[in-house]
């Protein structure tokens, strides 16, 4: 085997055709042609660093939140628009801050609700090939690039989702929240599913293909709560945190006294 061209590069090694005619200090220091390298590779990680800690930095102060998620397409009278303010005014109502994607339609009414009753109102937009801008009723807006950064900054600063009718945005999310909570990534994390007519079909399929299928345990359809009413919704979530902050103390109630004895 012949041998070939071998370059480190920080704790990378590249090899033959893939080494560059050039270092990374050559192109550091020479003067740059044109605007090309702020769309390489490296430099997005930088960007996506940036957009990590806008996210960390604003929304690390918040109260508890809830990530309502819902189709952008419905508008005010619609059914679904109108459970969506009903179900913000709820969540403030009950010490929760709103998290939406930000935008109109089931987005905008979690917001509005929010508002309207005293809550905090946040929205985090995704920048799209489409212009759509921040819907009025959000107190505080973070715009972002990448998708990826957007969802962990809707997991990590709630303790709930509530998931009104949508899209394929909408069931993206759904079944991501689904996924992390089945693999125990997220704990203590109720997903409530609010409009029976429309989310029944899908439990329905879940446990009529999935489960019968052996893809998925007997436990997991349990992942899912439905129901029509978001006071119901409120209630889960609310029992939810409580048994979470019992669950917690009583552990630490056994730590000290673990400790107390060792002593």
């Amino acid at each position: 085997m012949t041998s070939r061209q071998e370059r480190r590069q920080g704790q990378s090694i590249v090899r033959g055709k893939f080494v560059p005619d050039s270092t990374h200090d050559q192109r550091l220091l020479d003067r740059p042609g044109g605007s090309d390298w702020l769309h390489m590779d490296p430099w997005r990680v930088l960007r996506i660093q940036a957009e990590f800690v806008e996210g960390f930095g604003q929304l690390a102060e918040l109260p508890p939140a809830v990530t309502v998620f819902g189709s952008a397409r419905t508008r005010p009278g619609d059914p679904g628009y109108e459970m969506g303010v009903q179900l913000g005014a709820a969540l403030a109502r009950a010490g929760y801050a709103v998290i939406t994607g930000g935008g109109p339609g089931c987005m905008e009414a979690a917001n509005k609700g929010a508002r309207e009753a005293g809550g905090v109102s946040i929205g985090l937009g995704i920048e799209l090939p489409f212009e759509q801008k921040l819907n009025d009723y959000v107190d505080v807006g973070i715009e972002f690039r990448y998708f990826f950064v957007r969802k962990t900054m809707f997991v990590k600063y709630a303790d709930a989702f509530v998931v009104l009718p949508g899209g394929f945005g909408t069931l993206d999310e759904l079944f991501e929240a689904v996924t992390l909570v089945q693999t125990g990534k997220i704990t203590q994390f109720p997903i409530v599913l609010l409009g029976t007519a429309f989310w029944r079909p899908l439990i329905e399929w879940i446990k009529e293909s999935l489960l019968s299928h052996g893809m998925i345990s007997a436990q997991d359809p349990d992942l899912l709560h439905i129901t029509d009413d978001p006071d119901e919704a409120v209630k889960l979530i609310v029992d939810s945190r409580r048994r979470a902050d019992q669950a917690e103390l009583e552990a630490r109630v056994q730590a000290a006294s673990a400790d107390h004895n060792g002593t």
